[in-house]
């Protein structure tokens, strides 16, 4: 067996071993079939290299294996954009309101990508302390109350006035967090022109801030939250098809996957 199947082999068992935790783990997202996509194409290429290989060696196969790579290639591209992106907008300290974007509940409990996204919340809320906090989503599938109850809740029992936050319990997507965020900040006096910092892992920063821009909200930071090893594969490419989404429909509530906003 040569080096490229020794690897090939070595990556197909342990994405198969790390597809068997995720499935016991975690809830079902796009980002989980992402990495059961990349499991099922290691073995079959294991499997069945020789024919693989034969095939791709010309004619239509060829140019398969070329586009192929390119494919590759571009996705390597959007990967490190999503990757420093989340870098680049730093909040000043004067914002008005910070507005934590939404990660899903293991029922009533917030999931370990919301707790980070909650930590940084707090830290900002240390400094900056009159700053209003908007938690903000919906109850999805799994959970038995909404994602805002839940991380206000968790503020509160870390020395966070209830009076500082504001509790957004209806969104069923990230350009639904913000929006439903902004009427209820304007009625609490504080105008979309104002400026605020949205909350969110690092890989979500981009889109974060670009629907926040979409609603209306004219003066954005974003501040990156960290992520677990575990979390990184399925997320950032996970977030490379949804930023080509977004620069193709622009808008959750348009495009093929309006239907699926929520479960993905």
């Amino acid at each position: 067996m040569n080096i490229k199947m020794v690897v090939v082999w070595v990556l197909a068992v342990y994405f198969l071993l790390d597809s068997i935790v995720r499935s016991l783990r975690s809830n079902f997202n796009f980002g989980m079939l992402i990495m059961y996509a990349i499991t099922a194409g290691l073995w079959i290429y294991g499997l069945f290299h020789r024919q693989i290989d034969a095939f791709c060696a010309a004619g239509v196969g060829r140019v398969l294996r070329i586009g192929f790579f390119c494919g590759v290639g571009v996705f390597c591209a959007l990967l490190a954009f999503v990757a420093l992106s989340g870098y680049s907008d730093q909040p000043q300290g004067d914002e008005k309101a910070v507005v934590v974007l939404g990660a899903g509940l293991r029922k009533d409990v917030p999931s370990k990508l919301l707790v980070r996204r909650l930590e940084k919340a707090l830290e900002y809320h240390e400094e900056n302390p009159d700053a209003v906090i908007v938690v903000t989503g919906g109850q999805g599938q799994g959970e038995t109350i909404p994602e805002g109850v839940a991380m206000a809740r968790w503020l509160i029992e870390r020395g966070v006035p209830e009076e500082q936050i504001i509790v957004e319990d209806k969104s069923t997507s990230t350009e639904e967090n913000l929006l439903f965020a902004r009427r209820l900040m304007e009625e609490r006096g504080i105008a979309a022109s104002e400026p605020i910092v949205v909350v969110t892992n690092a890989f979500h920063c981009y889109r974060g801030g670009e629907y926040a821009r979409m609603v209306g909200f004219t003066d954005v930071d974003t501040l990156p939250a960290s992520i677990g090893l575990n979390s990184i594969m399925p997320c950032y490419f996970r977030e490379v098809f949804a930023v080509l989404y977004y620069w193709v429909f622009k808008s959750s509530r348009t495009g093929w996957m309006l239907q699926f906003v929520g479960i993905f």
